[in-house]
């Protein structure tokens, strides 16, 4: 919040100085025409004989008054607000008021545009431009008191030390700008810390809400979740009975084609459908074990459980692909977990079997399962493929319920792996690059059982 709050002072006190200097553009602007037009009505023409000529206050408003704007009116166009400009800017507008001055014959009207000069330089909120033009006024009025006393005075014998007494007031209004200047910086910072606080607050209640509308999704999410997973519950048990009489018809129409002979037998296409029949009703039970898998989230059971003998197992049980090659990495030696064998059993099957399908058909490929930890440390244990890899704007939905990219996929499997880890107490992560392959990495908390260390 404070290099907040700071960033919006000085963004605000250089809209300011800014905004003073293109005051300065005009009020210099107008100096001049009006220089030129003083030294043209104090100043009238002189004549000698038939022969006129201007007067040479009128040539010294005019090109005096021009070298005096040239530098401060090019530094207002191009660096407006620096430190530079607004120093130039003020030795320029004080050197107008010397130049009035003179023109006007040092009358003493002329002197309070010194005063109003110093509060359009207070325009600047600086402090330190003010003792600047306080040192080119007393400097003005001293040289030029001595040496053309009337220019400044508007007589001939002035005393030597009427330049103080100028500077004097001067250094009064001074006083009066300075504070003045001090309490306009004093309010920009209360006002820029004000407005950081305002942002904070509005950062603040955006996240809120944000993270309200995350839980809100959340909860609603959970709630179909809830829904999907008893009716899938209910659907898996209702579907069960169906498809193991289906599969019991089967497998007697089977033995009978199996003994029976002429034409029927015969008939390729009634091998053909009733592989079909098989294949579609071990696919219809898988999705069934997935639904009553992902409704009923028992509660782990641990014990100790080797993790190379786990990984050999799930990967006999995972269809080969002859181009694919499977490598159980684990080290023979690894100190023993603490898990449930058949639901870790599963998240390997699962983790083995999506990588194994990750790997193009028109090239060889590898999936390796590895694993490491124990001695007090958590345990990691990673599948790494070097296949197609996941799309990153597609890796934060994976484990969702029902998202899936395969074309007869449930959606169901990432989603009862992540649930099976984080009932173990772990976490799960994916990290892949599209071309170059995923990496699956399971962390577990360190439960070895140091007791069955010498079975392994």
């Amino acid at each position: 919040m404070v290099c907040r709050s700071g960033g919006h002072y000085q963004r605000d006190l250089a809209a300011v100085r800014r905004g003073a200097d293109q005051v300065f553009l005009w009020v210099l602007l107008f100096q001049w025409a009006f220089a030129i037009a003083i030294a043209v009505l104090w100043s009238p023409r002189g004549w000698a004989g038939k022969v006129a000529h201007v007067h040479a206050h009128v040539w010294a408003a005019t090109f005096l008054g021009a070298a005096i704007n040239a530098l401060p009116v090019a530094l207002i166009r191009l660096r407006p607000g620096t430190a530079a400009t607004r120093t130039v800017v003020t030795v320029a507008q004080m050197l107008w008021s010397a130049l009035l001055i003179h023109l006007s014959g040092g009358r003493i009207e002329t002197h309070f545009h010194v005063f109003g000069s110093l509060a359009f330089i207070a325009f600047y909120r600086d402090w330190k431009l003010l003792v600047l033009a306080t040192v080119v006024v007393a400097a003005d009025h001293l040289v030029r008191g001595l040496i053309s006393p009337v220019s400044v005075y508007g007589i001939a014998d002035p005393e030597w030390w009427r330049f103080l007494e100028h500077a004097g007031w001067v250094v009064f209004e001074d006083v009066v700008l300075v504070l003045a200047c001090l309490r306009g910086l004093k309010e920009m910072r209360q006002t820029a810390l004000r407005q950081a606080q305002v942002e904070e607050q509005s950062a603040a209640l955006d996240r809120a809400l944000s993270e309200l509308g995350d839980s809100q999704e959340a909860m609603v999410r959970a709630e179909k979740l809830a829904a999907v997973g008893q009716l899938a519950a209910s659907v898996g048990h209702e579907l069960r009975n169906p498809l193991a009489a289906i599969r019991n018809a089967h497998a007697y129409v089977s033995r009978r084609l199996a003994a029976a002979g002429g034409e029927l037998k015969a008939d390729a296409r009634v091998g053909q459908f009733m592989g079909v029949i098989e294949r579609e009703l071990a696919a219809s039970s898988r999705i069934i074990s997935d639904l009553l898998d992902f409704a009923r989230e028992r509660p782990p059971r641990l014990q100790p459980c080797p993790l190379r003998p786990l990984v050999d197992e799930a990967i006999s049980v995972v269809p080969p692909r002859a181009h694919v090659k499977v490598v159980n990495s684990v080290p023979h030696r690894l100190p023993i977990p603490n898990l449930d064998k058949e639901q870790f059993r599963q998240v390997l099957v699962n983790l083995v079997q999506n990588a194994v399908e990750a790997i193009p058909a028109d090239r060889p490929g590898e999936v390796a399962v590895a694993a490491a930890g124990g001695e007090g440390a958590p345990f990691s244990v990673e599948i790494r493929d070097d296949g197609a890899g996941i799309p990153e704007e597609l890796r934060s939905k994976i484990f969702q319920p029902l998202f899936t990219t395969k074309a007869k996929g449930t959606g169901l499997g990432l989603a009862i792996v992540a649930g099976m880890v984080n009932r173990h107490g772990g976490a799960i992560r994916v990290e892949s690059e599209v071309g170059r392959g995923t990496r699956f990495v399971i962390e577990l908390p360190a439960r070895a059982a140091a007791a069955v260390r010498e079975v392994a």
